[in-house]
């Protein structure tokens, strides 16, 4: 598996080996084991999988207790994929990093807990997968403002993003509970 350390060197971009022939592809997705030797020692509980149309924007969800760390694929479309880190006592604290996910690629991204993560779809519709490290806990969920001015993120609008009323609704990094 080749690995490309992020902008924020914690978030890894992961492109693991795919074998193609005439039938089709083969690519492990997760090995313990392969993950361990990159340093990561992840017990995932939980596998989730969205489906969204063209410039829908997930995010920044983050859960402040039981934070989950995500390993994301995309099986159908392509998006760019963000994560901010909410450490306070990192070196890379309120800054984001970004990478184009896509089903022809491969890739995969590890965010370790203690981030926000979102996404915008770029193709027609994306689906997307990912594991988590802890259960989905509603009560602990927070939603990072996606266009706080403080994170200038980049988004590749193509027009006003489609999202849900509490994602537009998103708390600005200045007041956001955060990570110690």
């Amino acid at each position: 598996m080749k690995v490309e350390r992020c902008s924020i060197a914690d978030v890894l971009l992961l492109e693991p080996k795919v074998f193609s022939d005439a039938r089709g592809f083969f690519m492990e997705t997760w090995n313990a084991r392969s993950f361990e030797n990159l340093g990561i020692n992840a017990q995932f509980v939980q596998d989730n999988h969205s489906r969204s149309a063209k410039n829908v924007l997930r995010g920044l969800h983050y859960q402040i207790r039981q934070p989950q760390g995500k390993l994301v694929r995309v099986t159908a479309g392509e998006i760019w994929d963000v994560a901010v880190d909410l450490r306070r006592g990192s070196g890379s604290f309120g800054r984001w990093t970004a990478a184009t996910l896509s089903a022809d690629s491969h890739r995969m991204l590890w965010v370790p807990a203690g981030f926000a993560h979102g996404f915008i779809v770029l193709s027609e519709h994306a689906e997307v997968q990912y594991k988590t490290t802890d259960y989905y806990a509603p009560e602990h969920e927070r939603t990072l403002l996606w266009n706080d001015p403080a994170l200038a993120i980049a988004w590749p609008l193509a027009g006003e993003p489609v999202m849900t009323d509490k994602d537009r609704r998103g708390t600005l990094l200045a007041s956001a509970e955060t990570f110690e």
